[in-house]
């Protein structure tokens, strides 16, 4: 016979049919001649409801059996449903039980449970209706965002994992060895002898693959990662995580305003795909966490971003009739509070700020002809703040130089990096887009731990 997902059979079942579905017990509701079971696949929010008759085989001791969390394979077949909420429910003929769960002991009961308690067993959390949903529209997501970069010709390309450079300058990274901790070798000068070590020298999980990318755009034009980067910051905030995925796209001769573009058609493709692919996901969110869900997906997709100067943006902060608990002043970084307040109370939509101070971005981005400003730029939006990080790279090697060198990393760890502007150099950008933080703008969800399935935090890396 068979197997349907649920999700197909609620849209496009028709009665009558025989079919077999797979899945977990969600509720089990008892009457005196049958019962009702809402059986989900994870498929879609809503469970498909199984009547499961007193004429069934064995049906007393099925029937004990068929606890919440309790998985099943169930033979029967489809009829109009006279409930409200779906259009076919199943009737079934054959049940099959293959694990049980303890009524006592299972802990994801009928009840409401917070996000905190869902965390500490986030090997079941997904089979809630909040993290299902969250995890439908992560796919969605992932699904839009190949598409959007394959249907305009970028190759898709995987940058490394570990990495003896460091992007951003920051130093915010976690160290990958092979030393015995307990016995660290040591050099004459008493520092760590790396040459014992696996890779002869300090390595780092990645904090970006956007120089990598910029070695692939340099042969290819067009290209984005779509990968795992690792940050050593000890905040344990609603925005941050350990470990995340990052989308950084790379084009060759392409200027800070082609990466404008490229970022809001990139936003506004994605929540148009998620929405049409998720449409029940996204109703959940705006009835259940946050009311303003959908009102969001439309700015974003209907919206023309609004485009201002950081120096612009800072004359409007300054002119505010609020006042921000970090102080604003040029040459200082935007604080979320004051992307917020651009973009949720200001113009009321996405905001683009380009060219920032040249002391607070990093060395790869380039100088404007002002010798103050780079040509960067951030996304900004409701409720998250940042969400897009972006520039045009400097292309000209004796700028680049310079940066590396006001910033105090040495230039010969990135001595290929420089060869790019020796051998046929291009002007080129690119953006970040932190993964997670888009997935968390998208459903409304407080904390950014509830959008990955295990989240990697300070001390914490259960699972």
């Amino acid at each position: 016979m068979e197997i349907r997902r649920i999700i197909e059979l609620l849209r496009h079942g028709t009665p009558g049919e025989s079919i077999k579905v797979q899945g977990w017990v969600r509720t089990k509701r008892e009457l005196k001649e049958f019962a009702f079971l809402d059986v989900n696949d994870g498929s879609s929010l809503q469970g498909l409801q199984v009547v499961v008759n007193q004429n069934l085989p064995e049906y007393e001791q099925t029937l004990k059996l068929l606890n919440t969390g309790s998985s099943v394979s169930i033979e029967g077949e489809l009829v109009a449903s006279q409930g409200k909420n779906q259009r076919v429910e199943l009737v079934a003929k054959a049940v099959q039980v293959w694990g049980t769960a303890d009524l006592e002991t299972y802990p994801l009961q009928k009840k409401r449970h917070s996000f905190e308690f869902l965390r500490t067993i986030a090997h079941l959390r997904s089979r809630t209706n909040t993290l299902g949903s969250v995890f439908r529209i992560r796919n969605a997501c992932s699904q839009a965002i190949h598409q959007f970069f394959q249907d305009r010709d970028f190759m898709w390309i995987h940058t490394p994992i570990i990495t003896a450079s460091d992007c951003e300058g920051a130093g915010e990274q976690l160290a990958v060895t092979s030393l015995n901790l307990q016995d660290v070798p040591l050099s004459e000068d008493q520092t760590v002898d790396y040459s014992q070590d696996f890779f002869g020298k300090p390595t780092y999980l990645t904090v970006s693959g956007q120089l990598e990318g910029e070695i692939m755009a340099s042969a290819f034009c067009n290209v984005y990662t779509f990968g795992p980067t690792f940050r050593a910051e000890n905040s344990n905030t609603s925005r941050h995580l350990a470990e995340f995925w990052m989308v950084e796209p790379e084009v060759a001769f392409c200027d800070l305003q082609g990466d404008m573009d490229l970022a809001e058609a990139f936003l506004k493709h994605v929540f148009k795909s998620v929405l049409e692919q998720c449409p029940e996901d996204f109703e959940f969110f705006n009835l259940r966490i946050d009311k303003s869900v959908l009102e969001t997906a439309d700015t974003i997709i209907n919206s023309e971003f609004e485009r201002i100067t950081y120096t612009e943006a800072v004359n409007q902060l300054e002119k505010a009739s609020r006042k921000f608990e970090f102080p604003v002043e040029w040459g200082l970084d935007l604080q979320s509070e004051h992307e917020r307040y651009l973009s949720e109370e200001l113009f009321k939509k996405p905001v683009i700020v380009t060219d920032y101070p040249k002391q607070i971005k990093a060395f790869y981005m380039r100088m404007n002809d002002d010798d103050k400003t780079v040509a960067a730029m951030d996304v900004l939006v409701p409720k998250i703040g940042e969400i897009i990080g972006g520039s045009q790279r400097e292309e000209r090697l004796d700028l680049l130089e310079q940066r590396i060198v006001a910033q105090g990393l040495p230039l010969e760890d990135y001595w290929w990096y420089l060869d790019l502007r020796r051998y046929g150099t291009v002007p080129h950008a690119g953006f970040g887009l932190g993964f997670e933080r888009l997935v968390q703008f998208m459903t409304g969800m407080a904390n950014i731990r509830d959008v990955i399935p295990f989240p990697r935090t300070p001390l914490n890396a259960e699972f």
